[in-house]
């Protein structure tokens, strides 16, 4: 038996790093989707650029909500780890916080359909992605052609009038836990149960959406192409093509081929447009609850 002492571990430490949240906005118009993809231009490529820029290191950052090509965002969040030495460093020689400066640094290496909002240092136990209680999307409609603007990027042209109310009204029949298999493009062992907290249709009377058909749909997560499949059902019965009972129907009896999936609606009116979040003693045990997969993964048969 070998009996010599061990030598000591000659490795340094660990450098200490901070977890810190960023809320963002972006239109996205001009951008891939959000994930990195080999050659193209997305948001999290640009994003994760600019911050190595300024933290001089590659760094990866954590989403709230993965968005579509075309699909913009007013409110999403990410958390990304930065080394302490470099948080500090931020404000340089000025007056401002490390909170303020990460914001103004980022102002001036990303591209102008990106902006920073807000900064914080967030305990290890946020995660941007798993700590999130729901998130809140609303789609916006312009069926009237004397309404159509084009400074309006968020908005989608839709060439027939819309019933508002019947849309409205057959929308409510996707609240609830269900399995939203005909709203979305499942993806191998991944289960495509969500439960919806809420979907409204409106035609708002005032503000900047005066005359627009808007939806507002707030779930606890969303499938790929979950909204804008619901948005696509909506605008066939909005057009009486098709009515409430099939809308129903859709999460009745679950199917994923042609004459049972609903139709998806273009990302060009899209947006993200906030994250809610529990309290910060709630972070940790609701990350733990949504990593648990709800009822069976889709699997192609």
């Amino acid at each position: 038996m070998n009996t010599e002492p061990k030598a000591p571990d000659s490795s340094p430490a660990p450098e200490k790093r901070l977890r810190v949240r960023l809320d963002l906005a972006y239109d996205g118009t001009a951008f891939k989707g959000w994930g990195i993809q080999p050659a193209l231009r997305t948001v999290q490529g640009e994003l994760e650029a600019g911050l190595a820029k300024i933290v001089r290191e590659k760094v990866r950052v954590t989403v709230a909500g993965r968005t579509d090509a075309g699909v913009h965002a007013s409110g999403q969040v990410v958390h990304v780890d930065i080394l302490e030495k470099q948080w500090r460093r931020m404000p340089g020689r000025s007056d401002r916080t490390c909170e303020e400066s990460i914001i103004q640094r980022l102002a001036a290496v990303l591209p102008s359909d990106i902006a920073v909002h807000r900064a914080c240092v967030v305990s290890e136990d946020f995660d941007a992605r798993f700590s999130a209680l729901s998130r809140t999307y609303r789609y916006r409609i312009c069926d009237d052609y004397a309404r159509r603007d084009p400074l309006r990027r968020d908005v989608a042209f839709h060439k027939r009038p819309l019933d508002a109310e019947a849309m409205h009204n057959a929308a409510r029949a996707l609240v609830g836990e269900h399995d939203f298999l005909s709203f979305c493009k499942p993806r191998e062992d991944a289960t495509t149960i969500r439960t919806l907290h809420a979907v409204t249709w409106e035609r708002p009377n005032t503000g900047k959406d005066e005359g627009l058909v808007v939806a507002t749909v707030t779930a606890d997560a969303f499938c790929h192409h979950m909204v804008r499949s619901i948005v696509g059902a909506s605008v066939a019965v909005g057009e009486h093509r098709l009515d409430a009972e099939w809308m129903a129907a859709l999460v009745t009896i679950p199917r994923r081929d042609e004459a049972g999936s609903a139709p998806m609606f273009s990302p060009t009116g899209l947006t993200l447009e906030g994250i809610e979040y529990p309290e910060e003693s709630a972070w940790a045990a609701r990350a733990t609850q949504t990593r648990g997969k709800r009822g069976v993964p889709f699997t192609r048969g």
